[in-house]
This record gives structure tokens, sequence and C-alpha cells, in this order.
């Protein structure tokens, strides 16, 4: 992996465990997350007004991928709002990230991707740390907790919204090898706009959409640029690497959702879940030397 799209992908990282912080702080999630993207249309089109790339609108393939990608993500977004209504940030935001055990196969299986040993040895950490993540200790009882814990509706909601999560991932590397990444993702975000507009069509909202402007519109306002930083960095990145290499690497991010999650939420158990996180970083480099 290049130098270019290693930083790309750890600065999307950043961005987005940082967004997941404001959404884990708003009052009604699925509202929060629309007005996020409404805010994020704003700069989103300034950039490309004045981007320097030629523009051509995209063709059936480029659209069935957007149309794989958007549904992908809101179903994405959805689950992962209804997991933080009651999980912790530093549980649910890794069990939401677990798509990096399912993207490498597809990459391999669909793509044709070949990955070094030294890659998925940084691949495996990865995953390994993000398990870890859940445990209060060292124990056999804590190894078998997350399984226990899957009757929790949160934790299942998280692990579905990370199977979800790799099939748009390779929808989108298949979608930005064909056409410009910066208008790839503009037409993605309008089709995700779309999708949970319609979604927050249903009455039970109405009243929802204007009381969570009023409550949270100072996080929805820094929340909009943060999410178009986001997924314009990580797509660029992904044009350059590996998407078994990308999505992985891109989970640096928990280890900022674990720290915000930590110092800034209060949330307990900070040792075991600083041990996991340095884990993830440690597969991280392992995947860029791969």
């Amino acid at each position: 992996m290049s130098n270019l799209a290693f930083a790309l992908i750890i600065f999307s990282a950043v961005m987005h465990a940082t967004w997941n912080t404001l959404v884990k702080q708003s009052r009604h999630k699925t509202v929060f997350i629309w007005w996020m993207f409404i805010a994020s249309m704003f700069p989103f089109t300034a950039i490309i007004a004045i981007v320097d790339e030629p523009f051509h609108w995209p063709g059936l393939h480029t659209l069935t991928m957007i149309s794989i990608g958007s549904v992908s993500f809101v179903l994405y977004h959805l689950l992962n709002g209804r997991a933080y209504r009651e999980g912790d940030l530093s549980i649910i935001y890794p069990l939401s990230q677990t798509s990096m055990v399912y993207v490498p196969i597809w990459g391999v299986l669909l793509l044709g991707e070949r990955l070094s040993l030294v890659g998925v040895c940084g691949i495996l950490l990865v995953i390994f740390g993000t398990f870890c993540v859940q445990m209060q200790k060292v124990s056999l009882a804590e190894v078998t907790r997350p399984f226990r814990d899957l009757k929790n509706s949160s934790v299942r909601a998280a692990l579905l919204a990370g199977f979800i999560y790799s099939i748009g991932s390779i929808a989108e590397k298949t979608g930005v090898r064909d056409y410009p990444p910066v208008f790839f993702t503009y037409f993605l975000v309008i089709a995700m706009l779309s999708l949970m507009t319609l979604n927050l069509a249903r009455p039970k909202y109405r009243e929802l959409i204007a009381e969570e402007w009023r409550t949270n519109w100072r996080l929805i306002l820094w929340s909009g640029p943060t999410v178009m930083l986001s997924f314009l960095s990580f797509r660029y990145g992904l044009n350059m690497a590996r998407v078994g290499y990308a999505v992985p690497v891109r989970q640096v991010s928990i280890m900022v959702g674990v720290l915000i999650g930590i110092f800034f939420l209060r949330e307990s158990f900070g040792r075991m879940r600083l041990i996991s996180a340095a884990l993830i970083v440690a597969g991280a480099a392992l995947i860029r030397l791969g």
C-alpha cells in the first residue's frame, strides 16, 4: 500500500470515528444521521463545483454500484443508530466495523485480489483486536462473553451492520475503479440521502426532525463536513489500494473511538480496550508493510 493511500485511509478513520461520536451524542439517531447528510451536501456541492476533474454521467455499471452501495450503507446507518440507543460507543463502534472480516474474502473471491502473508497477519491481528475490545479483563469467561452478548439486540444490530457494510465496500471499490471517486461519492451521498428521506417521511418522524435540529444543530453542522471528509478521503484511498487492505486499515478508527469513549464520554474498562486498540494499530502497521 502506498504512503498516500495509507495516509488518506488513516485520515478517513479519524473522521469516521469523529462523526460516529457525534451520532452517539445525538437524541434521535436516525434523524440526526439524516440531518448529517443534509449538512454534508453544502460543502460537497461546493467541492464538486471547483474540482479539477472532467465530468461525465455515470454508466449503467456505475449506477448499479451506486445503488448497491447506497442501500448497503443506509442499512448500515440505520442498524448503527439502533445499536447506539443502548450500547456503549467503545463496544458498538468496533462491532459495527466487523466488515473487515468479510471484505478480504470478497476481495479475493470477487475481485481477484492477492494478499501477502504479512498483510494477512495484519488483518488477523486487527480482527483479534476488535474481538478483544469487548473484554473487561483477561480471562476465559471474558473470551466467551462476546458470544453470550449475542442475546443483546444492540450487539446483533452492530454485527449485522458490519456484514452489510462489507457488501457496500465491494460495490464502491468496483465503482471507483471506473469512475472518478469524487463524483462517485457525490452520487452515492445523494442516493443515500434520498433513501433516508423516504424513511423519515413516515408520520412518526415528522415532529422528531425539527426537535433534533433545535436540540443538536451545532453537532449537525459539525457532522456534515466531517462525514464528507471521511467519505472522500476513504474513496480516494480505496482507489489506490486493495479493498482487502483498505477496510482493515480504516479500523484504526476503532482506536480513536475507544479513546473518545474512555476519555471524553467516560465509558468504563479503559485498560483492556486500550490494549485492544494497540493490537489494531499493530495490525494496520503490518498491512502497510504487506
